[in-house]
């Protein structure tokens, strides 16, 4: 927000407490509505994509060889070559090698990938890779066993898809794109709508013009690394021809792609801005063709910016899951509220710092921008939050739901700032009009006394200008030849017009530094620049977490992936799956244990389990027990001792169930040396 922070509540007639108090009634009712609507009841799930199923399953242990295996996503993905990999115990490939087939079942999307003939029997390990319908990737393994569970010499990789080297790269250039964006956006805007004489400012143009070559270089690494980071995760394949082909051919490709045409039509539009829309501020008679040129910028750039900000809303979280039609353009809204609040803020600190005639009438045009842009953000962020989120669950236990509260605080504390720093504006605004015309007209005679020097007309501005006035001319300007009297000045200058000029734009530049320093000394300026400042320093890390937030598994996806914490079997008898999460109290104490008891009948059963992180990744712990109980019975404890296969990857084998019943089955995880818990569930076993 800014200075120029928006007038909330009451109008100004208002009393203070009475302003006080709307405000805080308003804040309460954002907050109840966000919540409120944000925590309603859940959806489907969506974005990004996760593996809800697979047959066999993860961990079963199946009498026969199968032909094919089936693997059940909750949303569209896509496949590239050697994308599932199906390894016998030995590591060698049990797959044709063929690509997966998509078998289009309803709302959820099945695959199917044949397997060789005449497999032996043991563990097979099922590694897949793929890039969900929101441009991210994601992959996964798991195991199941044929005949019997057995040792495997499978090492799987440790690193995800779209992590290393290759992962790092791409989210700092993905940071680096939201960023140049939000500048050469907002600082356009703030240009056109707030401040026209701007255009000829150089430290605005060096922001407008280094947003769009942030933007630009940040596409162009994003598509060369986009081929690695969804597959191979070398960073050497930033280069290969046939790589980057196959990206061309995807959705993500075609809008990087995009973006860059969009940029090139762009840097045509700065031109325009910066060029022959500056030059109309110094000439009175091009009122009519600024004009012109004021509604065709306004519309082309509009056209720009939203053809820029849909190659992200058509191709991520918004273009995949529940209700794209209404999310995609609700978030390219939101994007271009973000890029005109935060990139107009940006341009105000510069202008505030780097340029001496900004005035509270440019100020004032922001705070109405900035206020109308957090009326979208609030709209648009609230339906985006329900769609990504859905419980109270889902926002505080998941990660992406703890982003987003960290992003809420982080906008609760700029707005918090914006609110403080209306004292600010205000004073400006009142105190700051006299000034501002004077202001205003100083840098028109010294712009005049410039043109008129370099015209042609240097003789007499020279004479003009070398009457002492008793201005701040005297003792001021280090460097600065001052002629020694009136009359000798006006002679030198009549005889040599290089010289006229010289002292004319000596003149307007120490007319420009006095006016510098006026502004400098002005307290209220000083305290607008100074709570600016710290709204942009709050800004940047909001578009840090907003950044990590769109390349995090949305929280409605990763409770779907969670799936039930109950046991579940066939009614007739066979495996039995049972996930319990755990927490011992410690750091890194928090996980699920997922167990496959197989054949899930009297007599002897293998254990197969899997200790999962709260991200989903294998975790190492030091130690796992597990007891079975009948209660009804009497039974019990029954011990088994699993052995560590591999990370996060325990093996029990011989269990002995003497009778059918309803088990108890009790998992001891210890995570350190003195953190550790036993969590347990009901199971029916025979």
């Amino acid at each position: 927000m800014t200075a120029t922070a928006p007038h909330f509540g009451p109008p100004p007639s208002a009393s203070p407490a009475r302003r006080r108090l709307a405000a805080a009634g308003l804040l309460a009712a954002l907050v109840g509505l966000v919540f409120g609507l944000l925590l309603g009841a859940a959806g489907p799930a969506l974005a990004h994509a996760a593996l809800t199923g697979s047959d066999p399953q993860d961990g079963a242990v199946v009498d026969t060889a199968p032909r094919k295996i089936t693997l059940t996503f909750s949303e569209k993905v896509a496949f590239g070559d050697d994308s599932v990999r199906i390894l016998d115990p030995s590591g060698e490939r049990a797959d044709t090698g063929t690509a997966p087939r998509d078998l289009k079942c309803g709302s959820d999307r099945e695959y199917e990938v044949p397997l060789r003939t005449g497999l032996s029997n043991g563990t097979y390990t099922v590694a897949w890779q793929a890039v969900s319908a929101d441009s991210h990737p994601i992959s996964g393994a798991f195991t199941f066993s044929i005949g019997a569970p057995s040792k495997t010499a499978v090492s799987l990789p440790s690193n995800e898809v779209g992590g290393g080297l290759v992962g790092v790269l791409y989210d700092i250039a993905r940071y680096a794109a939201y960023a140049g964006f939000v500048l050469l956006a907002g600082g356009a805007a703030f240009v056109l709508a707030c401040w026209p004489r701007g255009a000829g400012a150089r430290p605005l143009q060096r922001l407008v013009v280094r947003g769009w070559m942030t933007l630009t270089v940040a596409t162009l690494v994003m598509l060369m690394l986009r081929s690695p980071y969804t597959g191979s995760g070398k960073l050497a394949d930033a280069f290969d021809l046939d790589g980057l082909k196959a990206v061309l051919d995807t959705k993500p490709g075609a809008a990087l792609v995009s973006r860059l045409l969009l940029l090139g039509a762009s840097a045509l539009f700065l031109a325009v801005l910066f060029g022959a829309y500056a030059r109309t501020h110094t000439r009175r008679e091009a009122e009519g063709e600024r004009k012109d040129l004021t509604f065709g910028l306004a519309i082309g750039g509009a056209v720009i910016a939203a053809g820029i900000a849909a190659t992200w809303s058509f191709a991520e979280h918004a273009s995949a899951g529940l209700q794209p039609g209404i999310a995609m353009p609700l978030d390219l809204l939101h994007l271009l509220a973000v890029a005109a609040w935060l990139g107009g803020l940006t341009a105000l600190l510069v202008a505030l710092y780097r340029t001496p005639d900004i005035d509270a009438v440019a100020a004032g045009r922001f705070s109405r921008i900035a206020f109308g842009s957090v009326l979208v953000l609030t709209a648009t962020g609230i339906y985006q939050s329900w769609r990504q989120v859905g419980s109270w669950s889902a926002l505080t236990g998941t990660e992406y739901g703890q982003l987003l509260l960290v992003k809420v605080g982080l906008v609760a504390v700029m707005v918090g700032i914006a609110w403080g720093s209306r004292r600010w504006t205000a004073r400006l605004a009142t105190g700051g009009t006299g000034e501002e015309q004077r202001d205003d007209r100083g840098a028109e005679a010294g712009a005049g006394a410039d043109a008129d020097a370099v015209t042609g007309d240097g003789v007499e501005g020279a004479k003009a200008g070398a009457e002492p006035s008793g201005t701040a001319a005297e003792g001021s300007g280090a460097g600065l030849e001052e002629p020694r009297t009136p009359d000798a000045a006006s002679v030198s200058a009549a005889e040599d017009p290089v010289r006229a000029a010289q002292l004319a734009r000596q003149r307007a530049a120490m007319a420009t530094a006095e006016q510098k320093r006026n502004r400098d000394a002005d307290p209220d300026r000083s305290g607008l620049r100074r709570s600016v400042l710290a709204e942009v320093g709050v800004a940047v890390v909001l578009l840090a977490v907003t950044t990590v937030l769109t390349a995090t598994e949305p929280a409605r996806t990763e409770e779907e992936a969670r799936g039930s914490t109950t046991a579940t079997a066939p009614a007739s008898g066979g495996p039995v799956a049972v996930k319990l999460p755990f927490d011992t109290g410690g750091e890194n104490g928090k996980g699920t244990v997922r167990m496959n008891i197989a054949p899930g009948r009297t007599g002897a059963n293998d254990l197969h389990i899997w200790v999962d992180g709260p991200g989903g990744k294998a975790m190492d712990v030091p130690e796992l027990k597990v007891a079975f109980t009948l209660e009804s019975k009497g039974i019990g404890p029954l011990p088994a001792t699993p052995t560590r296969v591999t990370e996060g990857h325990w093996i029990a084998s011989g269990a002995q169930i003497p009778i059918a019943g309803d088990w108890k089955v009790a998992v001891t995880v210890r995570t350190s040396d003195i953190d550790q818990t036993t969590v347990d569930k009901n199971v029916k076993i025979g």
